[in-house]
C-alpha cells in the first residue's frame, strides 16, 4: 500500500535499507531513525530488511552492511555460555514463524569486532492482509544496567554479610547475658541458702537461748507478778520473733524442697496460698512416682516459677477461683496455674516491663522449659509451664 505520506522515491541516507523493500519497512525504517534503542527488522527468512542508525552502532555495521543478511547468524549466533545458538531455538524467529512476540533480558548480542553486550530485545510479528511478512526486533544495550544490577547485588551481599555478623555479635552477646543470668540466678540461690542457715543457726540459737533463760528467771519471779508478767510479753516477743524467722527462712529457701523433693514442696506451697488468700483453690496433682526427682536446678526454677505464678494471683488477679494442676508423667513437668480474674492484654504480658513474665520465661528456658501465658481482659489468666524430664535419669 502506497501512502502520500510516506512516498517511496523518499531517501533514507542513514538507513540500511534492502532494495524493492515494501512500504510498510520504509514507512517503519523513518518513525523509528529517531529513537535511541536499536531496531531491526527481518523477513521471513531472518535477513535484515532495515535497521536503524542506533542499532547499526550499537553492533558495530555500517547500516548497508548489514542489508540482506541473516541477523541472527551475524548477531546472536552465541549463547552466553560460549555454546552454539541454533536458528530454530532463537526467540526472535518465533516472532514469525509462530506469530508470538517475547521479549529477553539474558542474552548477547555479538558486534562487528567479535566482542558481545548483554542485551534486552522484543520481538513482533508484522503480519500485512493477514500474512506475516517478517518481525521487528527492538533491542537495547543493558551493560550499564547489568554492572548496576551487579553492583547492588554486592552491597546486598555486603549489607547481608555486615547483618549476619551483627546477628552473629548480638546472639553472642545475648548468650553471654543468659549465661550471665543463669550464674546470677545460681549465685543468688546459693546465698540465699546460706542466709537461710546462718539465719536458722546463729538468729534461732539466740531466740532459743532467750526463751529458755525467761523461762528460767519466770521460775524465781513467783512473788514478783509484774515482773512475771513482763517475763511472759517478753516471751510472747521472742514466740512472734521465732514466727517471723521461720517464715524469712522458708521464703529465702524452703526446706522442704531440700528435704522431701519438688512436688511436696508445690504441693505445701499450694496449700499455704490457699491458707493466705483465703481463695477457693482447687489443687490436683498428678504425679509418678517412678519418675525420677528433678535436679536441683531444676527443681529450684520450677518451684521459683510456681511462687511467681501464684503471686502474681495473689497481686494482680483479683481472682475469686484458682486451679493448680501438677503433672509428672510420661516424661513431662507441667505446672498449670489458672485463675478467673481480671486477665490482661496480650499487649502488657509481652511488654518489655512485664519483669515477672519475663523472669519466669528465662528461669523456663534455662532447665530447658517453655513458659505459656493465655490470657485476655476479663478472661482471667492461665500460665503453665512444661519441662521435659531429662533422658536416662534414674528413680
Amino acid at each position: 500500500m502506497e501512502s502520500a505520506a510516506f512516498p517511496s522515491t523518499v531517501a533514507l541516507p542513514t538507513i540500511g535499507r534492502a532494495p524493492g523493500v515494501s512500504p510498510w519497512a520504509q514507512r517503519l525504517a523513518l518513525l523509528l531513525e529517531s529513537t535511541g534503542e536499536g531496531i531491526f527488522g527481518i523477513d521471513t527468512r531472518g535477513c535484515c530488511v532495515f535497521i536503524n542508525r542506533a542499532g547499526a552502532e550499537m553492533l558495530g555495521h555500517a547500516a548497508p552492511d548489514v542489508i540482506g543478511r541473516d541477523m541472527h547468524a551475524l548477531t546472536h549466533h552465541t549463547r552466553p555460555d560460549g555454546q552454539p545458538y541454533p536458528h530454530e531455538a532463537c526467540p526472535i524467529f518465533a516472532a514469525f514463524r509462530e506469530g508470538t512476540p517475547c521479549r529477553i533480558d539474558r542474552e548477547l548480542f555479538w558486534r562487528a569486532d567479535g566482542t558481545s553486550f548483554p542485551v534486552e530485545y522484543s520481538s513482533h510479528p508484522i503480519v500485512e492482509g493477514g500474512a506475516v511478512l517478517g518481525a521487528v526486533v527492538t533491542f537495547v544495550d543493558i551493560t550499564a544496567r547489568r554492572a548496576a544490577d551487579e553492583a547492588l547485588r554486592r552491597a546486598n551481599e555486603v549489607l547481608e554479610q555486615r547483618v549476619e555478623e551483627r546477628t552473629a555479635a548480638l546472639s553472642t552477646a545475648l548468650e553471654q547475658l543468659r549465661r550471665l543470668s543463669t550464674h546470677l540466678e545460681s549465685v543468688r540461690e546459693h546465698e540465699r541458702t546460706r542466709i537461710a542457715r546462718e539465719i536458722h543457726d546463729e538468729l534461732g540459737s539466740l531466740l532459743v537461748a532467750l526463751k529458755m533463760d525467761l523461762g528460767w528467771l519466770a521460775k524465781r519471779l513467783g512473788d514478783r507478778p509484774e515482773l512475771l508478767a513482763k517475763g511472759r510479753a517478753m516471751s510472747r516477743l521472742i514466740d512472734t520473733a521465732v514466727g517471723n524467722v521461720g517464715r524469712i527462712i522458708t521464703d529465702l529457701r524452703p526446706s522442704i524442697l531440700d528435704h522431701q523433693g519438688l512436688w511436696a514442696a508445690l504441693e505445701w506451697h499450694a496449700q499455704e496460698f490457699a491458707r493466705t488468700t483465703e481463695l477457693d483453690c482447687r489443687l490436683r496433682f498428678d504425679v509418678d512416682e517412678t519418675l525420677p526427682e528433678p535436679p536441683q536446678a531444676t527443681a529450684i526454677a520450677v518451684f521459683r516459677i510456681f511462687q511467681e505464678m501464684l503471686s502474681n494471683v495473689a497481686r494482680h488477679a483479683r481472682a475469686r477461683r484458682v486451679t493448680v494442676d501438677v503433672v509428672a508423667r510420661d516424661g513431662v513437668w507441667i505446672v498449670r496455674v489458672d485463675d478467673d480474674g481480671v486477665g490482661a492484654s496480650a499487649a502488657a504480658i509481652d511488654d518489655a516491663r512485664s519483669w515477672g513474665v519475663l523472669g519466669m520465661r528465662e528461669r523456663a528456658r534455662q532447665v530447658g522449659g517453655t513458659l505459656r501465658v493465655q490470657t485476655a481482659p476479663g478472661q482471667g489468666t492461665c500460665v503453665e509451664l512444661r519441662v521435659e524430664a531429662p533422658a536416662g535419669a534414674t528413680p
